[in-house]
């Protein structure tokens, strides 16, 4: 056996047909005029010189008011497989929404125009994609034997805003916003139908919405070096991406998160396998037990708050209830004390609602039907309500 040709690559990925999957990098930039040109000419001249898949570099001018635009069609004309187009909208999800919605590519993915990330990273993030694996591929500068150079600011900013997502949505990704992803063009389209921002929260709400339908979203560690001349305005970003996770938690609460992606059964690779028999979405009984969990506690608080109120305040009684109960059989965690804080809000504010005569029974009303109504958005974004 020749084992030489035997290890040569194989490009069947994707879909059944024997070619080799096409890939469209996407490079969004607003008053660029500077950075553009080595970044297209560095990025150019690391894919002719070995990357291993069709490709072609589109740039996104989303309404620079410099000379981007002439430039950016400079760059086109001076490169075959460079393509140039403009939009009216600001902001990077809108750039991307507009070149991944109608790009031909198997493959979509995006990089900042000052290639902060090492382009060496690149095949790995693309072939976690063409292999059919993962649906999305991101770059992480956070994760084990990533390598970054970065003020401290941001990186305090960065780390706290990603263990945010850890402990408050479950996320199983390591860094929401790093410049450096890929995405299978079918999956994607679908998702960013229900993605809301058009900024740069447009990242973490695509991941948060891939994982809560179930997608899997593989990481690349990568070395990034921070560029000073950065058009990221850190601080009103960190706001709007707030903003951004209330929107994204109700979205999911309500059910509005959901998107029907069609994926294949799990078939045994054996033949002779005699493989377990499906089982649905989540766990046996899960639904039932849920229901169980939320009735026990309400009558526990319920229980709680009726003989607090002998000697303390609303408020008060409030607080001790939702101890005992909100973590009665719950391990503390970022998640569980924002839980406490909303319910707690919430409480005292209907609390201070009710006329001086409505009595103890009413009391007791208002704050379970609060904790109630909470514990049913906890549960609904969950993990446990995911495919």
């Amino acid at each position: 056996m020749d084992t030489r040709s035997a290890m040569q690559p194989t490009f069947r990925v994707l879909d059944t047909a024997a070619r080799p999957a096409s890939v469209d990098i996407v490079i969004p930039v607003l008053n660029e005029e500077r950075a553009l040109p080595g970044c297209v000419r560095t990025l150019a001249a690391f894919l002719d010189g070995g990357f291993p898949l069709p490709w072609r570099i589109t740039i996104v001018d989303n309404g620079s008011t410099d000379a981007t635009w002439p430039v950016a069609t400079a760059l086109a004309r001076e490169y075959d497989r460079v393509h140039a187009r403009r939009i009216d909208v600001r902001g990077r999800g809108a750039a991307l929404r507009a070149a991944w919605g109608e790009s031909q590519a198997d493959i979509v993915a995006y990089m900042d125009v000052d290639l902060s990330t090492d382009l060496d990273a690149l095949f790995p993030l693309v072939a976690a994609v063409a292999s059919g694996h993962s649906e999305i591929a991101i770059g992480t500068r956070l994760g084990r034997g990533a390598r970054i150079r970065r003020s401290v600011r941001r990186e305090v900013i960065s780390r706290g805003y990603n263990a945010l997502l850890r402990h408050g949505f479950r996320a199983g990704f390591s860094d929401a916003q790093c410049g450096f992803k890929a995405a299978r063009a079918r999956v994607v389209r679908p998702l960013m139908d229900k993605v809301e921002d058009d900024g740069w929260f447009f990242d973490t709400e695509l991941l948060l919405l891939a994982e809560h339908n179930g997608l899997r979203v593989h990481e690349v560690p990568v070395d990034w070096v921070e560029d000073l001349d950065s058009r990221v305005q850190v601080a009103r970003t960190a706001l709007d991406d707030l903003r951004g996770l209330a929107r994204v938690a109700w979205s999911m609460a309500a059910g509005r998160a959901r998107v029907p992606l069609a994926r294949p059964e799990l078939v045994p690779c054996h033949p002779d396998a005699r493989p377990a028999r499906p089982r649905g979405g989540g766990p046996p009984g899960g639904a039932f037990a849920g229901s169980l969990h939320v009735l026990f506690s309400a009558v526990l608080y319920a229980m709680v708050y009726w003989p607090m109120r002998d000697f303390q305040e609303p408020a008060t009684a409030a607080t001790c209830a939702l101890v005992l109960a909100g973590t009665a059989g719950a391990v503390l965690s970022f998640r569980t004390a924002l839980f406490f804080a909303v319910n707690l809000a919430l409480t005292v504010a209907l609390l201070h609602t009710l006329p001086p005569q409505a009595g103890r029974m009413a009391e007791v009303g208002v704050v379970v039907a609060a904790y109630c109504l909470l514990m049913v958005i906890r549960a609904a974004t969950s993990p446990l309500t995911r495919n």
